[in-house]
């Protein structure tokens, strides 16, 4: 049976959380303070934590912290009312498995936990190579897993923008990185993809940056981008030969979607720029 420990202030927020756990068949332990929940870390090993940021004394960040260092490193999903870009770049990089805003549906919390349980128990961390609010860098791993992860953080340091635009923003970045992981990296978790979030008052820009060799356009005809007017799906039988899984309208429905979108001469790394007025 998997452990988990809820850690969390709020006495009402714990027996919920315990409850609806414990329904689900998993084994549930609690604490209500950061110094409690390193105390059962250490006597004890859990499968997950669920961990509250902002508490009396030691904060969620800082656990997430001293347990990058622990011998048993049990994954950690971040729950927070907070949504602070700094809050949550700063759970990325202490290693945060998941993050998910309070207050959490149990359905979805349930989701989550089964989700994060379920994942590869080899698979590499996302790291952090700079984390302003309008400048975050990250290398993630080749990784369909991690694709998704990533596409969860970033798309809370957009909470301020209209959801069309939040939707249309997130839909463009999962085509453009899932191009990266897939083909660029080979869906090799060894191998790392490179991604630039800026914010300005005016714009997003994403840059995205694959260890592959490249493409020239001429050779996607297994992407609708390519199919001729006559036919526009065309690309399909070219996948089921090729034995891909459906698809293939990625790069122009992002081309439908963004403002700008721009390749470098070898084809492996792209921008995106999504105007805001």
């Amino acid at each position: 049976m998997k452990r988990i420990l809820v850690v969390d202030d709020d006495r009402t927020t714990l027996r919920m959380i315990r409850l609806q756990l414990e329904g689900a068949g998993y084994q549930v332990e609690t604490a209500r303070d950061g110094a409690s929940a390193l105390s059962r870390l250490a006597r004890g090993r859990f499968d997950l934590v669920l961990l509250d940021v902002w508490m009396p004394g030691m904060d969620g960040l800082e656990v997430l912290s001293r347990l990058r260092g622990a011998p048993s490193q049990p994954r950690v999903v971040v729950m927070t009312a907070d949504d602070a870009p700094e809050t949550l770049l700063r759970a990325v990089r202490e290693h945060a498995f998941r993050y998910v805003t309070k207050p959490v549906e149990p359905a979805e919390l349930t989701a989550v936990v089964a989700s994060v349980l379920a994942s590869k128990p080899d698979l590499r961390p996302i790291e952090v190579v700079s984390a302003k609010p309008d400048w975050v860098e990250l290398l993630v791993p080749c990784d369909r897993e991690a694709a998704t992860r990533i596409q969860e953080f970033l798309s809370q340091l957009d909470s301020d923008l209209p959801e069309q635009v939040r939707a249309d923003v997130g839909q463009a970045f999962r085509e453009m990185l899932m191009n990266a992981i897939e083909w660029g990296g080979r869906l090799d978790p060894r191998q790392t993809v490179r991604i630039a979030y800026l914010r300005a008052r005016r714009m997003l820009l994403y840059r995205i940056a694959d260890p592959g060799q490249g493409f020239s356009f001429r050779d996607l005809t297994h992407a609708a981008v390519n199919n001729p007017p006559t036919d526009p799906m065309e690309h399909t039988s070219v996948r089921e030969e090729k034995g891909l899984r459906p698809g293939g309208f990625g790069l122009l429905m992002t081309r439908q979607i963004v403002d700008e979108l721009l390749y470098n001469e070898a084809h492996n790394e792209v921008v995106f720029v999504k105007y805001l007025d």
